[in-house]
């Protein structure tokens, strides 16, 4: 396989926002823009392309969607790569590889402005209503995952904070439209302002007990009252009326039992998590704490076992990645 030259009519689409490619392109002769939502404004921006840039890098090396839509202005002519293609030819020229860089530092620029902006007004923001507009921003731009991730962050540190009642429901709402929808897509904006965010299903469930329960649990483990947490979420698991918090339960059970150091009560925990649960959202970190716990006891044959399941199951970019190489290293050294 080589490079290929494409010729697009003007008014095509390249690629859309959402798609999953390995192709980065090229443009040799035209106008192409790439069109996104300003995370500040909450307005479509237009991003021409010039003449002899490429685009479409991130999104290809990094393995996940398009974050913009390719528009073709007037007929155009570019050239598709594929990652190891591509690899290629930037290693045979620094000229690119120094405009690479370039063009993700001003970006990486630009983002790190409009992020300011969004979590600081006339007067500083604190850190519990920062950390929830993270949220809502994510929310708001149908990115589930992110959106999960920084609400939940908000309980476990502000667990009876302003915002932890809304935080909860809104929870429920990424989770409910990461279901139905998928990441990146979901229902239509009510409104073009900044402040505009994603619609709430018609019928929001409200604070349960179980989930207040949890996340008070969740706190618990951030005091590093470990014990105080375990006994939180064996109330849970031993009631077992709602089964998302059971399975939540289950894992923080084993990182509670890892961090009082009952390693073996610990592989025993996850072990069973991982037979009930095949598709726990937290696989891949209960298996790393059933490495450590290995590790731990001496055994490092089988921790480097864990540890290499669990490099196939995931890409460089996710934060576990490092932690799993630095754990390979030890077990090498170590064995």
């Amino acid at each position: 396989m080589s490079p290929k030259a494409i010729q697009y009519r003007a008014n095509s689409i390249i690629f859309f926002k959402g798609d999953i490619s390995d192709k980065v392109y090229i443009l040799n002769s035209g106008k192409v823009s790439l069109n996104y939502i300003d995370i500040e404004t909450g307005q479509e921006v237009h991003d021409l392309i010039k003449t002899g840039e490429f685009f479409g890098v991130k999104s290809a090396f990094g393995r996940y969607p398009r974050e913009e839509t390719a528009v073709v202005l007037q007929d155009s002519a570019v050239i598709a790569f594929s990652v190891p293609e591509f690899e290629q030819l930037i290693s045979k020229n620094t000229r690119i590889i120094m405009k690479m860089l370039k063009v993700f530092s001003n970006q990486l620029r630009r983002i790190h402005k409009q992020v300011q902006n969004l979590l600081y007004t006339e007067e500083q923001v604190n850190p519990e209503t920062g950390l929830f507009r993270i949220g809502e921003y994510y929310l708001t731009n149908k990115k589930y995952h992110q959106a999960l991730y920084a609400y939940r962050r908000y309980l476990v540190y502000y667990p009876s904070g302003v915002h932890s009642s809304e935080a909860t429901k809104k929870i429920e709402t990424a989770e409910e439209y990461s279901q139905k929808y998928g990441q990146g897509k979901g229902p239509a904006r009510t409104s073009q302002k900044s402040t505009a965010f994603v619609e709430k299903p018609q019928k929001t469930k409200e604070l349960s007990n179980v989930a207040q329960q949890y996340y008070n649990a969740v706190s618990l483990i951030s005091q590093q009252k470990y014990e105080n947490a375990y006994s939180e979420f064996k109330k849970i698991i031993d009631q077992g009326n709602d089964e998302e918090y059971l399975a939540k339960s289950r894992y923080e059970l084993g990182r509670c039992l890892f961090f009082m150091k009952k390693y073996q009560d610990c592989i025993n925990t996850f072990s069973g998590l991982i037979q009930k649960y095949p598709t726990h959202p937290d696989l891949k970190d209960a298996l790393f704490f059933v490495g450590k716990c290995y590790q731990a006891l001496g055994d490092q044959t089988k921790a480097e076992g864990f540890y290499n399941k669990i490099m196939t199951m995931i890409s460089e970019d996710e934060p576990l990645y490092r932690k799993v190489k630095k754990a390979l290293r030890s077990v090498k050294e170590n064995g």
